[in-house]
């Protein structure tokens, strides 16, 4: 390889084009190396089950920090039983809708509208793709000027009515974690989040970043290096951890070209934001672990829950899924304690620290009203709830609680903690599959020296041209 060079540098001096042949030789087999690698990735996301030898080359190993798990069990579980099985449970009617309220005040500075894209939009479904029974129970009615919107588009139309029967059972109260008064339903809405996926927006710029930076400076700072307290490490971790998950899952769903509306993922931006740091994704497997010994410390209460909308084999069917999810024998075999919750708040500080992390939690939880993305509020909302209720189940309630202090869930909390665990599976899922093949290429690319006052990225789009679209994206 190295003689080749030196041979085509001498070439290029008889020829006179040196450095101009060097550098459009470079790029060129920068580009070819990257769209190898995302023709690869695409192909192993198709057809995983089917190489095993992508295996070989894991980055993360050993014992997941402050858990119980070992990366390779994640990955192996969560490949073989839970993404599948999640992806069944969240399509069932009763975690398919979700109750929300979408328009809030900003507490902490004017809404100022970043987002331009009408996939930023959350529209009311007609009343005919209603369930029959939401539409007998609806307490409101659609106003018949907005039972069509979004071009027509299905995907982006969403279900506000609310359904009385679904709470047959559920207790009404509020999560002392979170902000949003649950029990008020006068201005709650049902949003349908199959119609309504995760993914990119277009919500940029200072509006998305001066969200995240209120988030991470005001209340949950990183932790100083050689940190002893876990305590003061946990809310940080959950919190990275599920900013990876979204940056992951905008990533991996992303308008490539808005001319021809081409989706894809954008490799560029999971690498940028994700992947390229180590922490960012060992949060994101300690927060699917958290999450996971909440549902699994919940067994008892969703074992015996009412999954009613009306649908009878639905119904059933979500039923059933929640007990395979509860009692798994892989799972229970592999990883039976994600993560111990009772090594945390103990010592004279302990309840001052609980209390000091739930303040700073619900203040989290105010500042979802301050997205400027109908879509990216709904998706926060929804995704700090189940964050808030995992919480709640951990920290809220005692394993052996008494009669008078049993633990008490409402519909919507229970619909929150499924769908963000779905959420960090697909997440976990996604960074298995891809992330050895995307970092070896980017580790590739970055250890060529480059010549020209150019940075990398830039190289490599302008090499492409129009043949395939890598953007950036700031949040």
């Amino acid at each position: 390889m190295v003689e080749d060079e030196k041979s085509t540098q001498q070439k290029d001096q008889r020829q006179g084009k040196g450095k101009k042949w060097k550098w459009s030789s470079a790029a060129i087999g920068a580009v070819f190396v990257l769209l190898l690698g995302m023709t690869i990735a695409s192909f192993l996301s198709q057809n995983f089950n089917s190489c095993p030898c992508s295996q070989d080359s894991r980055k993360y190993t050993g014992i997941i920090e402050d858990c119980c798990c070992d990366y390779e069990t994640v990955d192996n579980v969560n490949s073989a039983v839970l993404y599948p099985l999640l992806q069944d449970l969240v399509k069932t009617p009763f975690f398919r809708y979700f109750k929300v309220k979408l328009w809030c005040d900003c507490p902490f500075w004017p809404d100022d509208g970043m987002c331009k894209l009408r996939d930023c939009s959350v529209c009311e479904c007609p009343e005919n793709e209603f369930p029959e029974p939401f539409k007998k129970l609806s307490k409101r009615s659609l106003p018949s000027d907005d039972l069509k919107c979004q071009e027509g588009k299905p995907q982006a139309t969403v279900d506000r009515t609310l359904d009385s029967k679904a709470f047959r059972g559920w207790i009404e109260v509020d999560n002392p974690w979170t902000n949003d008064d649950e029990t008020d339903n006068s201005e709650m809405t049902y949003v349908n989040l199959q119609l309504n996926p995760e993914r990119y927006t277009g919500y940029t710029g200072p509006s998305a970043r001066r969200i995240w930076d209120a988030v991470y400076s005001e209340n949950c700072p990183k932790y100083a290096s050689g940190e002893l307290c876990q305590e003061k490490k946990v809310l940080y971790k959950l919190i990275s951890g599920l900013h990876a998950s979204i940056s992951i899952h905008i990533a991996s769903d992303y308008l490539l070209d808005e001319k021809t509306n081409l989706w894809g993922r954008n490799l560029e931006l999971m690498y940028d934001r994700v992947l390229r740091y180590p922490d960012r994704v060992r949060n994101l497997y300690f927060t699917f672990l958290f999450v996971l010994r909440a549902v699994t410390k919940a067994t008892n209460y969703l074992e015996h829950a009412e999954y009613d909308t009306g649908n009878h084999d639905e119904d059933l069917k979500a039923q059933s899924l929640v007990r395979q999810l509860l009692y798994n024998p892989k799972l229970q075999a592999a990883c039976p304690l994600p993560f111990d919750e009772a090594k945390l708040w103990q010592g004279q500080s302990g309840p001052e620290l609980k209390e000091q992390i739930q303040k700073q939690f619900r203040n989290i939880s105010v500042l979802m009203d301050c997205v400027g993305c109908e879509k990216c509020r709904l998706w926060g909302k929804l995704q700090v709830l189940g964050l808030g209720t995992a919480l709640k189940i951990l920290f809220t309630v005692e394993e052996k609680s008494p009669l008078d202090q049993p633990l008490q869930l409402q519909r919507n909390e229970v619909i929150a903690l499924v769908n963000l665990l779905n959420r960090l599976s697909e997440s976990i899922n996604f960074v298995r599959e891809v992330s050895p093949l995307v970092e070896k290429t980017m580790e590739r690319l970055l250890s060529e020296p480059l010549t020209e006052d150019i940075s990398l990225w830039r190289r490599i789009r302008e090499a492409i041209g129009g043949g395939f679209r890598l953007k950036k994206l700031e949040l």
